[in-house]
């Protein structure tokens, strides 16, 4: 595994401490937004409990935009790139507000919708840091 640091240093960024942990912390919540993908697509597939043939199609449409979604997030991600954020944040935002609004989809489960909102949060503080960081 290559460390952040030379990623960045390859790119031509000099990168202090903080920009090498928000690099990290996008590694890992792409980690995550792979393994939220592949479980969408688990669920389109049938594998395991699955009856996605038989759900409603408000289910069908938000699993399948997930599926989606989720994964082209990780790639985005994992490169650190500025479209992977974009494309992770409407992700993580429509995930937030399926559990919150529409809890009639996936079930409404509220700690979804904290965690991801936690994240977000997290990733907001971590990019302001780095960012003052590279000012100075």
């Amino acid at each position: 595994m290559t460390d952040p640091i030379t990623v960045l240093e390859l790119r031509g960024d000099r990168g202090g401490p903080w920009t090498a942990r928000l690099v990290m912390f996008l590694r890992i919540v792409a980690a995550i937004s792979m393994l939220k993908g592949l479980y969408h697509w688990s669920v389109v597939l049938g594998i395991g409990d699955s009856q996605f043939e038989a759900a409603a199609t408000p289910m069908k449409a938000a699993t399948i935009f997930f599926a989606v979604i989720d994964l082209v997030a990780a790639v985005g991600l994992w490169l650190a790139a500025a479209w992977g954020g974009v494309v992770w944040l409407t992700a993580a935002i429509s995930m937030a507000a399926v559990e919150l609004l529409f809890p009639q989809i996936f079930g409404g489960r509220l700690w979804i919708a904290y965690a991801e909102i936690l994240v977000i949060l997290t990733y907001v503080a971590l990019s302001f840091i780095s960012g003052r960081e590279r000012s100075t």
